[in-house]
């Protein structure tokens, strides 16, 4: 199942990294967030890649056309030169770039890569900015029971903030921690049909006049997802996610089968 990876927002909000590179390049230990991304989904056996690139696009082709694995996997030094990998990140990737635009919403550089999902009945997507342990096979699975064109991740906010309601007088009725609120919001994991290019239109946002028509003929769902997720939107976000990472307790790093520790 192919993964689309958006990729080429400014990331204004996380400024201190991404006026020198972009967002997903931001690195959480060594490697940038958007590797952990790929790895999450690699783990669970998805691993051919759509990248929609934008913004600084050339620092992430070079990033991968120059990738060294080991910087991340144990290996043997031999003659002083030759190295002797004993496992490996992304020998089984397959990997698309593709430019889709210095300032393309996401609705738009989803349908500039609608050419390479030609064959897919299904597929999915991400924003490349966000990390979760949310079990990738059981969404999908409920996706197809849903008989949905579309589903997403249903998380709580990973931002710490006070949710507030007013009386009719604009009077503080009540005030509560976001995180004792039973607010949700769309944690950008997608698992779309191909069929969503039916229900969009030039120049709209994925999840706003898409999704809505979605609602309407009652083919969106939302998995719910109450473990680990967090967004990469500040630079607070991106210092928690590398304390948990250098302490290694990182929820997203998931046991990976293929022998590599996913360092």
């Amino acid at each position: 199942m192919k993964v689309v990876l958006f990729c080429g927002g400014f990331g204004m909000r996380i400024r201190e990294y991404s006026e020198e590179v972009p967002k997903p390049m931001v690195p959480i230990g060594y490697r940038p967030i958007l590797w952990h991304v790929m790895k999450y989904y690699a783990h669970f056996g998805h691993k051919d890649f759509i990248l929609c690139l934008g913004h600084k696009a050339d620092v992430i082709k070079n990033y991968f056309l120059n990738y060294d694995e080991a910087v991340s996997n144990d290996f043997t030094l031999l003659r002083g030169k030759d190295v002797k990998l004993m496992n490996s990140d992304i020998h089984d990737w397959r990997i698309t770039f593709v430019d889709t635009g210095m300032t393309t919403n996401i609705g738009g550089r989803l349908r500039a890569v609608r050419s390479y999902l030609a064959d897919e009945e299904v597929f999915l997507a991400n924003y490349s900015d966000n990390l979760t342990d949310a079990p990738l096979p059981e969404m999908i699975d409920y996706a197809v029971k849903q008989d949905s064109i579309a589903s997403f991740l249903c998380v709580r906010p990973s931002q710490s903030f006070h949710l507030v309601n007013l009386d009719k007088q604009q009077v503080v009725s009540s005030i509560e921690h976001v995180s004792t609120s039973d607010i949700r919001i769309n944690g950008g994991y997608f698992v779309l049909k191909n069929d969503i290019f039916d229900h969009m239109q030039d120049g709209e946002e994925l999840v706003e006049e898409p999704f809505n028509r979605l609602i309407k003929a009652r083919k969106l769902a939302a998995y719910r997802h109450d473990g680990f997720f967090v967004s990469m939107d500040t630079f607070k976000e991106r210092q928690m996610l590398e304390e948990l990472y250098s302490h290694g307790q990182a929820p997203w790093t998931l046991t990976d089968t293929s022998g590599s520790d996913g360092k």
